[in-house]
């Protein structure tokens, strides 16, 4: 172990001493798994039991994911040998997805008290000298991340080995109250991240819901629910009847000669430039031609001012009072796309198919303006959490980039 008179670029105010650089395996303990004859096979695995058995997608490239769980019982987690956590221990993968980490905190800990890595994981067991959320955070950086490509060998099943691992060479600040205030600092932004996520994953589960309860179902002619005062069966029309086609006014340009600006330029799954001029004005809805990147779930946008639109996408308007363009998208979002498109590689919607599309809509544009809105403000929430994570997690990553060295 020396000395290493470089530092990161970034550093708390005030921490300002030395860092070391030491094989890992003079500040770590590097432990794999029982790969003996009581190893779990296939018939040990349960959905649930005592002691969690770790599989590739419980570790991955963000940490710990317990969404698919094996368990095997007491006696056989007993039987085995080298493998079972500890508290604080990390774990990284080392074969097939090399280099995943995850930590094995206190709270992960009290939530699953028993677990054991399989055959293609290492542990890391940190001795005094080093705090686990900082070698974590280390691993996990882009820093981190190159030095394991450098040990890993095999191009159709990349490894890394226990040896390679202990030799791997990290440096650290001696300081372990510097090493605590990293590991928590990125914590911190990860538990952020982690609040957007969920939110911005329950307000798309609310947003699945209401579609299906604001929309009639097959064989209904009236939604689940409906806003205070409108009331009536819905009618069901084709696109035709409710919509004027803009196609006639697309024009698209090569790369090479679209002139910068700030109009937006849309093609088939939305914005992919900004230019000057305008093909459009006003308020329309985009639904891809050809080259949608989702037929599942088919590319919609609902967009208003100026816009240029290429010959990918339809350009779409209601009827003067008679449709609402912003309902328009979420009802034409309602119908399955993908048994309308023709070709091979490149699906197409073609203009006549689309036109003929059915869909359903209450007669009055009030009630169908009050059913855009609410989707409206929905979609705007989830933009907002989805920027807040993607802020986050560039933050992150620059951090990761400039706190280690």
């Amino acid at each position: 172990m020396h000395n290493n008179s470089v530092e990161p670029v970034l550093r708390f105010k005030g921490l300002n001493g030395c860092w070391k650089e030491s094989p890992l395996m003079e500040v770590a303990d590097i432990i794999d798994g029982d790969r003996g004859s009581n190893y779990p096979s296939g018939d040990d695995l349960n959905t649930s039991g005592h002691t969690l058995f770790l599989n590739a997608s419980n570790v991955t490239k963000s940490g710990f994911i317990f969404n698919t769980n094996q368990y095997i019982i007491k006696k056989k987690s007993d039987a085995m040998g080298n493998g079972m956590l500890s508290l604080d221990d990390i774990i990284i993968t080392s074969r097939g997805s090399v280099g995943n980490v995850a930590w094995y905190s206190g709270e992960i800990h009290q939530e699953i008290p028993f677990a054991r890595i399989n055959s293609g994981m290492l542990i890391i067991r940190c001795k005094n000298m080093l705090t686990p959320t900082f070698i974590t955070c280390l691993l996990m950086s882009p820093l981190g991340r190159r030095q394991i490509s450098t040990i890993t060998f095999g191009s159709a099943q990349p490894q890394l080995t226990k040896k390679d691992v202990s030799i791997f060479t990290v440096s650290f600040p001696v300081d372990k109250q510097e090493q605590a205030k990293i590991g928590k600092y990125f914590q911190q932004v990860d538990k952020l991240i982690n609040n957007h996520q969920e939110k911005h994953k329950k307000l798309q589960n609310i947003k699945k819901a209401m579609l299906k309860k604001m929309f009639p179902q097959a064989g209904q002619s009236v939604p689940e629910i409906r806003f205070k005062g409108f009331s009536g069966d819905w009618e069901f029309q084709t696109l035709d009847e409710v919509a004027t086609k803009h196609d006639n006014s697309r024009v698209p340009i090569t790369a090479k000669d679209r002139i910068a600006g700030v109009t937006p330029y849309y093609g088939a799954n939305g914005i992919q430039d900004y230019v000057e001029g305008f093909t459009h004005e006003g308020e329309y809805v985009l639904l891809a031609e050809d080259g949608a990147n989702d037929l599942k779930n088919y590319p919609i946008n609902y967009v208003t001012g100026k816009i240029w639109v290429n010959n990918h996408a339809h350009v779409l308007q209601g009827k003067n009072y008679k449709t609402s363009t912003l309902y328009l998208k979420y009802a034409i979002s309602q119908i399955d796309i993908e048994p309308f498109l023709v070709g091979g590689g490149r699906a197409k919607l073609n203009a006549s198919v689309m036109m003929n599309l059915g869909l359903s809509l209450p007669e009055k544009i009030q009630e169908q303006e009050k059913i855009g809105s609410y989707f409206k403000s929905l979609d705007n929430l989830i933009s907002q959490h989805d920027q807040q994570i993607q802020k986050l997690q560039n933050i992150k990553q620059a951090c990761l980039s400039k706190m280690f060295v």
